[in-house]
């Protein structure tokens, strides 16, 4: 039997790869929430602000999702972000509130992915390599 935490993490891995991988924005709208909170310095209010922020992405844009955990109507996704122009993708830990099915609410921490070279620890910051091992 499936738990309300499963289903969760279910919907959201399906809405981000509706999302950020297929960016087919008519299916992506059943799964967030008309009044979506977004507190993300990095995207405009609402669903509107991460459509439009995805829609002005370069077509390259990917998410890859290497850990998602929930508890209750909280889920977080530990992922990757590559394609977005920028030097370096980025290591995104978010955290989404789910009401009745929907992406309801979303926090985010961001940080550039690190090279062999920047690392102190001498470990990769997502998988088993580094990004120029890719």
């Amino acid at each position: 039997m499936s738990t309300t935490e499963d289903k969760n993490k279910a919907i959201v891995r399906e809405a981000f790869d509706t999302l950020f991988n297929k960016r087919d924005y008519a299916a992506a709208e059943r799964f967030w929430s008309p009044d979506y909170l977004q507190h993300s310095a990095h995207i405009a209010p609402g669903r509107e602000g991460l459509f439009n922020l995805v829609k002005s992405s370069p077509a390259d844009l990917r998410h890859e999702c290497e850990l998602i955990m929930a508890e209750g109507d909280m889920v977080m996704v530990r992922g990757r972000f590559t394609g977005h122009g920028l030097p370096a993708p980025w290591i995104v830990a978010d955290f989404l509130r789910m009401e009745n099915g929907l992406l309801a609410e979303h926090w985010d921490v961001i940080e550039d992915e690190a090279s062999r070279a920047q690392s102190l620890s001498g470990l990769p910051m997502y998988g088993d390599d580094f990004p120029e091992d890719r």
